[in-house]
């Protein structure tokens, strides 16, 4: 969960406003079906599908959460409570309830309430292919440390021989150990990139507890030590980070007025305590991107 608002993800802190909650329903459940839906579609099936999943629990059309109320007109709008319906009806409803139109009824169509809900997009799963096929000439450890940086050095000596006043009064020793920062954040952000850029669409990164996640930056990188450990005693672990990529088509990348984030790292009970309804919260991480970057 996240606020949509920009000011709050420059409040201090290592999560900004963001939360995370872990959920495993058993198989059978109250909230979806049994069996899960056909890989492919039956022959009759409509050529546009229900925006209503019709063997699921109704839902709020503002929020998403369970709807236990109804509009008592057309009894096919949902709610969680009578503040989202009165405010659903006010936006639209109160012209469309019980109006057919084509291809079904509209009070199954879902509203935009882009105040509250972002849009929905179908994740597909695919497994990251290998960095360096089994046919590659290259070596992985040549290929890995190969970032060059001569050109930087290069940049920075220059820098350096022409400065401004504020770098011409620092003394040699710091000089070098801003350049090397300086470097060695260049090539924790250049790996970021190249691991990417073979999938630039890519907004999850999925892994529990085996490789760690790739990080945006040398900066605010957490130790083990700041990672809470879950509240049945167990430690946490990695288990997926969300890209930044996400954030274009979530549809908040206006720069300086939206949300953002360089990568969000999620640690999740290594027991996979509870069970049933219960929600526990477990920890998120939020990496920005750093100045140099």
């Amino acid at each position: 969960f996240a606020c949509r608002g920009a000011a709050c993800y420059r409040l201090p802190g290592p999560r900004g406003p963001l939360c995370v909650f872990r959920n495993q329903l058993p198989r059978r459940n109250d909230t979806y079906s049994e069996e899960p839906p056909p890989e492919e579609p039956p022959p009759d099936f409509p050529s546009s599908p229900p925006s209503r999943l019709r063997d699921g629990a109704a839902l709020c059309r503002v929020c998403g959460c369970l709807g236990p109320r109804v509009c008592g007109r057309c009894r096919r709008a949902a709610y969680c409570g009578p503040e989202h319906q009165a405010l659903d009806w006010r936006r639209g409803h109160r012209r469309s309830c019980g109006q057919p139109v084509a291809g079904g009824d509209s009070a199954d169509a879902i509203p935009e309430h882009n105040e509250f809900l972002f849009p929905e997009y179908e994740i597909l799963i695919e497994p990251e292919e290998p960095e360096f096929p089994a046919d590659s000439s290259v070596d992985p450890e040549d290929e890995q440390g190969a970032v060059d940086t001569s050109k930087d050095l290069k940049e920075q000596e220059e820098l350096r021989a022409t400065g401004s006043a504020a770098f011409q009064s620092l003394d040699e020793e710091t000089l070098e150990a801003m350049a090397k920062h300086e470097t060695e954040e260049d090539k924790i952000f250049q790996i970021f990139k190249e691991r990417v850029a073979a999938e630039p669409e890519q907004i999850i990164r999925y892994c529990r507890g085996g490789e760690g996640p790739i990080w945006v930056s040398g900066e605010n990188i957490p130790e083990e030590k700041d990672i809470p450990d879950c509240s049945c005693g167990a430690k946490r672990i990695f288990e997926f980070q969300i890209m930044p990529q996400l954030l274009n088509h979530l549809q908040v990348d206006s720069l300086g007025e939206s949300i953002d984030w360089g990568t969000l790292v999620v640690y999740t009970c290594a027991d996979n305590c509870g069970a049933g309804n219960e929600y526990p919260e477990e920890f998120i991480w939020k990496q920005d991107f750093s100045a140099g970057s």
